[in-house]
């Protein structure tokens, strides 16, 4: 387990349990309590967590795991459906992107799609964003025409928020809109932690054609504080194999275009990614 997995996972334990000791955290995680140490002295030199005689307290600065450490988590399944959903996104389009792990992983794959880079310097793809991170990572690709909304910027996520943030989406158009988000109900919709995020991102979800939402399967069938849109509004939704079935056939049922991201084959064997659910036939008796 690398150091920031341990950091993500000793700030989960701590978010659910609100206090640790040492040596309950290195069996927790499977290491030796000098590394536990460690990593405890290390967060709270950060403001992630207040150390105690023994273990550590949950610190008031860590109401939401901050970005980094949340990359570690379901990182493969991720990057498939970030390839997955940047791949329903033609040339020319222009497109919402809000901030998070999924997101932050499609913009990436926008950064490096050979087709857009052909155009030169000609604009091949239009990103309107509200997390600085993304607009970092776009910026410097001149056939991404980046366009940032105004906000002020939350630090665990990196998306700026706000009035100013929601009158600007609220003036644009948009082809796409990309969602990441903290989870996905087929009654409920998708929704955020936070109330700012959820206003910006509604304001996107709503200037744009279509709606893709990116979201791994341990959000799927949760329910968050603030809905960010309906399922009804939710055009497709890209997610990995471990998807229940149940519960993609709920999605499915309300309309929703169900992309089953599944992962590589085993060599010499063939494989999919990305392609729409479809329910199995019914089985005879």
């Amino acid at each position: 387990m690398s150091p920031d997995e341990r950091w993500s996972r000793l700030l989960e334990i701590l978010g659910d349990r609100g206090r640790i000791d040492v040596m309950t955290a290195a069996e927790l995680l499977g290491v030796s309590a000098a590394t536990v140490r460690r990593d405890m002295d290390e967060l709270a030199r950060q403001q992630l967590l207040t150390r105690t005689r023994g273990g550590a307290v949950l610190s008031e600065v860590a109401y939401d795991l901050p970005l980094r450490y949340k990359t570690a988590r379901q990182a493969g399944e991720k990057q498939r459906i970030a390839k997955a959903a940047a791949a329903l996104v033609p040339p020319g389009a222009v497109v919402g992107l809000n901030g998070g792990t999924t997101t932050s992983e499609v913009a990436r794959e926008f950064a490096t799609r050979t087709d857009l880079a052909g155009h030169g310097n000609q604009t091949a793809l239009t990103v309107v964003t509200n997390a600085i991170n993304i607009a970092n990572e776009l910026a410097v690709r001149p056939y991404v025409k980046t366009v940032v909304t105004g906000g002020v910027a939350r630090p665990q996520s990196y998306e700026l928020t706000g009035p100013l943030a929601t009158m600007m989406l609220q003036a644009i158009s948009l082809d796409y809109a990309i969602l990441g988000v903290n989870a996905v109900d087929p009654q409920f919709g998708a929704a955020t932690h936070d109330e700012g995020e959820a206003s910006a991102n509604r304001a996107m979800a709503e200037r744009a054609e279509r709606v893709i939402v990116v979201a791994d399967s341990t959000k799927l069938g949760k329910r968050a504080f603030a809905q960010v849109c309906d399922t009804g509004t939710i055009d497709a939704l890209v997610t990995d194999a471990d998807a229940p079935e149940e519960l993609v056939e709920r999605f499915t049922a309300r309309g929703v275009d169900v992309h089953w991201v599944s992962p590589p084959p085993p060599p010499g064997r063939p494989g999919w990614g990305g392609v729409p659910w479809t329910p199995p036939a019914p089985q005879g008796r």
